[in-house]
């Protein structure tokens, strides 16, 4: 057998298992959440209505049911890109009005993008403007959710372009090797986004107001003060004018650091409460969570970068997914969408391992917390939390494992008992 096939084969393979494993595994979640329907567990008795357990447990169903759809869509439209041809004939296309070279090679990665963009939105439609109105969480009006997708789009290819051009040209331009001056430019990249986002990207957006209540704010200042943390400001962002859903979190890197409240969480939690949210995330700090994943993240990438680098030099690479390499022209563009489009259906075996590193960071950072503030509150806090997001308490155990990046209720709650 050829390595085309071999690679043909494997890809089919591994693409066929991954899809049923996760069509077995939504399947438990909805069956496991709909059995649970009727009772609250014991743990939540005196805490949590019937009513709003039951409409945890039907968003659960409602949006595992929609994820079914697009999981066979998606699979439909993978198979469509690869195997059956749709990247080769686009590509192809591009060449003959283009010709070869970075115009053409941009174009692809654009057009890719696009009709990708296009195939998602009714999906994205309906997830917000049936499912999420449904059950009371869209606050979004037609007009800001065109407003929000003509922004996004011209931020993503004002940003996109030009760095994928960058890479394109170091590909081509810088050996063997290109790989790992590829690798750096991503990774320097990835860093100043997280410098630039807080200030220029997301008031794009959303209006992020200073923090104005002096109580909360000097509660705030002195936990991150004990805490030896330092920020460049409290803001409350307008979470509202899209969601209900609440939450809070830390933007940015080094001296641009900012904690960001949603305006729906200030107006659910008390403010020991929210001292405790607080304090969870500033576990991730102390435990340097954040620094560990960024590290991953190199480490991963470099991998990535030099995986790459090799396949693509590789012709079975191309014809082993169902595309003719370039004989004239670079084929940096189609190794890069070939590269991405196959990744996933090949790694997504090993993801309950970073779900369950992420579990464990869950963990750590609610025990800073309690030690920080009070376990009282940080329960409390999570109970609204999670009523408020309409999670469910009684998620499938097996499903936990292979997908939840946080604990369930019940178990982040129970390491809090005294």
């Amino acid at each position: 057998m050829s390595s085309p096939d071999v690679l043909t084969l494997a890809f089919a393979a591994f693409l066929v298992v991954g899809m049923a494993l996760k069509f077995w595994l939504a399947t438990r979640q909805i069956r496991h959440v709909a059995r649970h329907r009727d009772t609250v567990p014991a743990a939540f008795a005196d805490t949590i209505t019937l009513a709003a357990h039951q409409k945890a447990a039907d968003y659960t169903v409602v949006k595992s049911r929609f994820g079914l759809l697009e999981l066979a869509l998606g699979t439909a439209v993978l198979l469509g890109w690869t195997l059956l041809g749709g990247l080769d004939a686009l590509n192809q296309a591009l060449l003959a009005w283009l010709g070869g070279g970075m115009v053409q090679q941009l174009a692809l990665l654009a057009a890719f993008a696009l009709i990708g963009g296009l195939i998602d939105l009714p999906f994205t439609l309906y997830q917000t403007f049936v499912i999420e109105q449904r059950f009371g969480f869209n606050k979004m009006t037609l007009r800001l959710w065109l407003a929000d997708l003509l922004k996004s789009t011209l931020v993503g290819a004002a940003i996109g372009l030009p760095i994928a051009a960058l890479i394109l040209w170091l590909m081509g331009a810088t050996g063997g090797l290109w790989w790992l001056w590829a690798w750096g430019v991503w990774m320097g990249f990835n860093l100043l986004l997280l410098l630039i986002y807080p200030t220029f990207i997301a008031p794009l957006f959303n209006k992020f107001q200073p923090l104005e209540d002096e109580s909360l704010k000097a509660r705030v200042t002195a936990l991150m003060q004990r805490c030896g943390f330092a920020a460049k400001g409290l803001f409350v962002m307008d979470g509202s004018k899209r969601s209900a859903h609440a939450n809070a979190y830390f933007t940015g890197f080094g001296a641009a650091k900012r904690v960001v409240f949603y305006d729906t969480l200030l107006a659910k939690l008390s403010p020991g409460e929210v001292d405790a949210v607080l304090a969870h995330e500033l576990g991730h700090f102390k435990h340097r969570h954040i620094i560990k994943r960024i590290v991953s993240l190199f480490a991963m990438s470099l991998a990535g970068f030099a995986l790459l680098g090799w396949l693509s030099t590789q012709t079975w690479f191309y014809t082993g997914l169902g595309v003719r390499p370039n004989m004239g022209a670079p084929n940096d563009a189609l190794a890069l969408l070939l590269f991405l489009l196959a990744v996933p259906v090949f790694s997504f075996f090993v993801s309950p391992l970073f779900a369950q590193l992420s579990r464990r960071h869950e963990f750590e950072a609610d025990a800073y917390a309690v030690a920080q503030t009070s376990g009282r509150d940080l329960s409390t806090a999570l109970l609204k939390l999670y009523e408020d997001n309409a999670s469910t308490l009684t998620p499938d155990p097996l499903f936990v494992k292979f997908y939840y990046s946080h604990p369930p209720a019940s178990e982040r709650l129970a390491r809090m008992a005294p």
